[in-house]
């Protein structure tokens, strides 16, 4: 296949020069190029979020389905999705070997859209409404796992360069933070203030989410960076784990995703029953993600002075700072909360651009990298599960929600929502250190 249109570029294996090159600067990708790799993270967060928060209400509240089925489908699909990242990245890495990862990306992309679309309007109900919701899910969340993968992995590949790889991780993750703030307030305005019937409301949420995936898609493969491919063949996961620097990565960048999650799970709880001002939710939120989108740039150019593990590392200190903050606030505090949201979100686009990174700056140049990501989101998914045992951890600890500021649980709630997640991430920071700084030169 040709390379222009497929963003596809092969590499041979090295072979001994006849007369040496003379040194050349790397030549930086445009920002347009930047752009449209990036855009393809808009419309996936898209997907993500609606799917983990709309999901369980809209069937349970709209169509009727038993809590308890809505329940245990969501947990056996999420299973799914978890245990099948490993094995989709490898098939990805023999489709970008074998040149045929543009088609599949078409297709991965047109089943994620019909799929979105049918989880939204079942055309059954009664027992048959959880028989529908599982096969929808467990469709929705492979081909976005394809998708995802595949987009992380190229990513890795844009360049040896770490300070090329980190502009392209900012521009992804500005696009994904996009993308979930639109999705934090599109569907919830549709359902809600337009007056239109929920199916009708979340079916227009999945036509404007197709459409913006399919031309991201477009501009992906036809003017993006290529996925500088390299003939080696692809290496197993004995192979992949072999790689001792992947291997002490995957502790600290575990640690960290848990750090994350929990306040993630927790953040409403604490704005309504620790603050007592759930009516600022959606500012809280906003500004948390704005500030994350804000700080991307920076992060970028510190990366590019010190590095993506010191940049990673000074990110993991604020977000400390921000949550021994948060720890110690009480009812009426909303001023102080803004600011924590402010230091959080900015910590937050460290921890989403930097990691993506390193990694990809430890993956040997004869190595294909859809291995490394599966293994890679199958440990984030993994990260994002257990957060949700704060919940159980927080009514063992007199926690009920609902309760207010002065009940005995709002200082568990205080202490686990801004304390635990410190404890993750200086540990995360600690096994950091055994992490090698990766090679800033163009190994290609």
């Amino acid at each position: 296949m040709t390379a222009p249109h497929l963003g596809i570029a092969t590499a041979a294996t090295p072979t001994a020069p006849t007369a040496p090159a003379a040194p050349t600067a790397p030549n930086p990708a445009p920002a347009s190029a930047m752009a449209a790799y990036g855009l393809l993270g808009m419309p996936l967060a898209m997907a993500a979020l609606p799917v983990y928060v709309q999901v369980p209400a809209y069937y349970a509240s709209e169509l009727g389905l038993a809590m308890s089925a809505t329940g245990t489908v969501l947990f056996a699909a999420r299973l799914i999705d978890t245990v099948q990242d490993p094995f989709l990245g490898r098939w990805i890495d023999h489709l970008a070997q074998r040149g045929k990862l543009a088609p599949a990306l078409w297709l991965a992309c047109l089943v994620l859209s019909a799929t979105f679309a049918m989880l939204w309007l079942p055309p059954v109900r009664g027992g048959a409404l959880a028989a529908w919701l599982a096969l929808s899910l467990i469709l929705v969340y492979s081909a976005h796992s394809v998708v995802n993968i595949a987009y992380l992995a190229w990513g890795a590949r844009v360049s040896g360069e770490p300070a090329t790889l980190t502009r392209a991780a900012a521009w992804r993750e500005a696009a994904g933070l996009a993308g979930v703030m639109l999705a934090s307030v599109l569907p919830a305005w549709l359902l809600g203030a337009s007056g239109w019937p929920a199916a009708l409301a979340m079916a227009g949420y999945a036509l404007v989410f197709a459409a913006l995936l399919l031309g991201a898609l477009a501009l992906l493969l036809r003017h993006a960076p290529a996925w500088r491919h390299h003939s080696a063949g692809v290496h197993g996961w004995r192979a992949t784990l072999a790689n001792r620097a992947f291997r002490r990565l995957l502790l600290p960048y575990f640690l960290n995703a848990i750090s994350v999650s929990i306040p993630a799970t927790l953040v409403l709880f604490f704005v309504q029953d620790r603050l007592g001002a759930p009516q600022w939710s959606g500012a809280f939120l906003a500004t948390y993600f704005a500030a994350g989108a804000c700080g991307l740039p920076l992060w970028t150019r510190l990366s590019a002075r010190i590095g993506p593990t010191g940049a990673w590392r000074l990110g993991m200190t604020l977000a400390v700072a921000a949550f021994v903050w948060a720890a110690g606030l009480g009812t009426g505090d909303t001023g102080a909360y803004l600011a924590v949201c402010v230091l959080a979100g900015l910590a937050l686009g460290a921890d989403l651009a930097l990691p993506p990174v390193l990694l990809a700056c430890l993956i040997p140049p004869g190595e294909q990298p859809g291995g490394y990501y599966g293994i890679w989101s199958l440990l984030g998914k993994l990260a994002l599960a257990l957060s949700g045992l704060a919940l159980p951890l927080l009514a063992w600890c007199g926690y009920q929600p609902g309760a207010g500021g002065t009940a005995p649980g709002s200082h568990a709630l205080a202490l686990v929502y801004g304390g635990l997640p410190c404890l993750f991430k200086l540990a995360a920071m600690l096994c950091l250190r055994t992490v090698p700084a990766p090679p800033m030169e163009d190994p290609t």
